[in-house]
């Protein structure tokens, strides 16, 4: 199925059979590609040779402080995807974990690892906003 056909599907065949699957398949190459670019970081990361300059161990430093909290966010990407794989296999992926109303299908699409519909994410922004300490 491909995203025109998803989106051209009624209403009321919401996460039907078809559309779990084409979220399944989504899911399942996003986390493919994730996990293959964070082993190529790891292999950066392993190949780096020290330096005797001290410029040179610094800007090296830096960059590998970089690469790790790039891993760290892909990890945590990793882990959005996990939790939706895992809510899709339970027949709870597309509804709002806050309301239990539909997300909607062009925002899964947009963002496959969502668990809040468009008005829940913009209420836990505006409490946020609120209980933000200066």
């Amino acid at each position: 199925m491909t995203e025109a056909e998803l989106l051209a599907q009624p209403a009321d065949a919401y996460m039907n059979a078809e559309q779990q699957a084409f979220f399944l398949d989504l899911l399942l190459r996003q986390r493919e590609a994730l996990q293959a670019r964070i082993a190529d970081e790891f292999d950066v990361l392993r190949e780096q040779e020290p330096s005797s300059d001290p410029a040179d161990i610094g800007s090296a430093e830096e960059q590998r402080q970089w690469q790790l909290r790039m891993l760290e966010r892909e990890k945590r990407l990793l882990d959005k995807i996990d939790h939706a794989l895992d809510t899709l296999a339970r027949g709870e992926y597309g509804w709002c974990r806050e309301t239990g109303e539909p997300i909607g299908l062009q925002r899964l699409l947009l963002r496959p690892t969502t668990t809040l519909s468009i008005e829940a994410k913009e209420r836990q922004e505006q409490r946020e906003k609120h209980t933000r300490v200066c």
